[in-house]
């Protein structure tokens, strides 16, 4: 059975409504699997069936990983592995991977540990051939880190359903055994797999086919974790004799809101049809503002939450995106809180080159020195230290920090050690952008030493006794509801970001993650954007907006010609 839910339908409630239904008509609890995507969503349904089932003996309700890890510990001797083996995280993972460079990097070759690693979990999320995937040279490091997770007793974080999914193919004994184990699979989420979790639903659900899936395909917003969005499309292609099942009433949010999300997520084509719907009062008209820049935007944002609900939260695209909002708060003593992510100029790529712009300013400043000198070379950064040191008070500080990239090679430096290179260095140029503001590097030092020390939102909220504003990126979003929700920078190039233009599946999923935030909220909803508005906006029909403008707005979106993707 597939259950598509709707957002605000009551999903996960279903699911666990489901699970009772299955102990209550006999199914022994142990022979049940309840998969979920994180831990909170676990924990959350085991409180709501403890009642129902036995400490001792009941089903097994916990994420992916979790269940692979489990059945692992069981069959750690096929792999050659004791049951304590040990489960590399990222950073395991990168440390492993730059050993294994320098065991079989014979020629000096250049390979980035991250660029590696990112290709490794290709491999193992979607069983791509890593022969045919990888040149001579990064197949021989594939190995070799192979290799050493052996040596060290160890399974990596996408082993754990990878190589679950290997074994239950190819042990016919071992996937009796656990076919026989559990007779029924619950899965919430089902958007959101990958095909090795794909992969293992299917074994071990096996001739019995008691699957029971939950999930939304208007809410599939993680291509980018390979999640396939046609593990749902496909469903009754994949399993035969399927039933599905619509939950099409929201419980959420106003009627405008469900109206305009519907509206705007009909565009798509790659979707299972539905009408979202809801017995909700009509509500406000959505709010949408044009303003002439972040700042300006953000500073909206502020002046509005003086006056709003206590449940409330911005979310944005790209973390880089919170740089103005969080100065914005700031200044108007706002408290906030960001979700998920680090406080901007908090952020390490923005640490280190503020470092930069500081020895520029103070050739005496031996903390900054000392800290760049973990990333680039003494012999380098000495040099780069004294072309600062003698142009620093002949350069602005946008100039300052182009020469500071430039000069370190900065992003290759990023890219060797992490895999979100692209959003560092969003937070990078966003840095950029509001350096030009400032003609002397004293000046923007000053002002970004004073937002980084003013009190924390936490100090804030306590003195002023407020609730903080929650901060985060929409996919941060995704299962969470709040009474108001401002959407900034609806606009051309961030949302549909710039990198989806090309491709009508990377294209539709940023429709969905608009859909995704209009969906969070329950009573308000205002989206923003500056320069050139969305073309998603143009989806969302009339009647239920009201236009405002500030500093360049428009009373209504602009005839712009737009280019679709047919």
């Amino acid at each position: 059975m597939l259950i598509i839910a709707g957002a605000g339908s009551g999903k996960t409630r279903t699911l666990t409504a489901r699970l009772l239904k299955l102990i209550e008509s006999g199914v022994p609890a142990e022979q049940i699997v309840a998969i979920t995507f994180t831990n909170k969503a676990a924990s959350e349904m085991l409180k709501r069936v403890e009642y129902a089932i036995n400490p001792n003996s009941g089903p097994f309700i916990g994420t992916f990983h979790a269940f692979g890890s489990r059945l692992l510990r069981e069959e750690a001797a096929f792999y050659n592995r004791t049951r304590s083996f040990t489960i590399f995280d990222s950073d395991d993972t990168l440390s492993a991977i730059r050993k294994a460079i320098k065991n079989i990097n014979a020629r000096g070759e250049k390979y980035k540990p991250a660029v590696i690693a990112g290709k490794i979990s290709k491999i193992k999320s979607t069983f791509e051939d890593p022969y045919s995937f990888l040149n001579e040279g990064m197949y021989a490091i594939y190995e070799e880190y192979e290799d050493m997770l052996k040596k060290n007793n160890a399974f990596d974080f996408d082993d754990l359903i990878e190589k679950t999914v290997s074994l239950l193919a190819n042990k016919k004994e071992i996937r009796k055994k656990y076919e026989e184990k559990f007779s029924h699979i619950l899965v919430d989420e089902y958007q959101d797999t990958n095909p090795a979790q794909h992969e293992l639903i299917k074994l071990l659900a096996g001739n019995k086919k008691n699957v029971n899936v939950v999930g939304d395909d208007a809410q599939a917003i993680y291509g980018w974790r390979h999640a396939d969005i046609k593990n749902v499309l496909d469903f009754e292609n994949t399993w035969g004799t399927a039933k599905v099942v619509t939950l099409d009433q929201n419980y959420r949010s106003t009627g405008n809101i469900i109206g305009a999300a519907s509206a705007l997520i009909s565009k798509n084509k790659l979707q299972r049809k539905k009408n979202l719907w809801t017995e909700n009062k009509t509500g406000e008209p959505i709010s949408v503002v044009g303003t002439m820049s972040p700042d300006g935007e953000a500073y909206w944002i502020a002046d509005k939450l003086k006056k709003s609900t206590e449940d409330k939260a911005i979310l944005y695209r790209t973390n880089a995106q919170s740089r103005a909002i969080e100065q914005a708060l700031i200044t108007n003593n706002i408290p906030y809180k960001i979700f998920g992510g680090i406080r901007f100029y908090d952020r390490k790529e923005v640490k280190d080159v503020i470092s930069a712009l500081r020895i520029a300013a103070n050739p005496k400043d031996s903390i900054s020195i000392e800290r760049l000198g973990k990333i680039i070379p003494k012999s380098k950064l000495l040099n780069i230290v004294e072309k600062l040191t003698k142009e620093g008070g002949k350069l602005s500080p946008k100039e300052a920090i182009e020469f500071f990239l430039e000069e370190s090679e900065y992003a290759s430096r990023l890219e060797s050690k992490f895999q979100n290179v692209e959003e560092r260095m969003e937070n990078l140029h966003e840095l950029i952008i509001f350096s030009g503001e400032f003609d002397s590097l004293e000046t923007f030092l000053e002002k970004v030493s004073l937002l980084g020390s003013t009190d924390s939102p936490s100090k804030i909220s306590a003195e002023k006794n407020r609730h903080p504003v929650s901060l985060m990126t929409i996919h941060m979003a995704k299962g969470l509801e709040f009474n108001e929700v401002f959407i900034s920078g609806c606009a051309e190039g961030l949302i549909p970001h710039q990198r989806s233009l090309d491709y009508r599946e990377s294209f539709e999923e940023e429709r969905r993650l608009l859909y995704v935030a209009m969906t969070r909220a329950r009573e308000k909803l205002s989206i923003f954007y500056y320069g050139v508005p969305s073309q998603f906006l143009y989806d969302i029909p009339e009647k239920f907006i009201k236009y405002e403008h500030i500093g360049g707005g428009f009373d209504s979106l602009p005839d712009e010609e737009t280019t679709y993707i047919e």
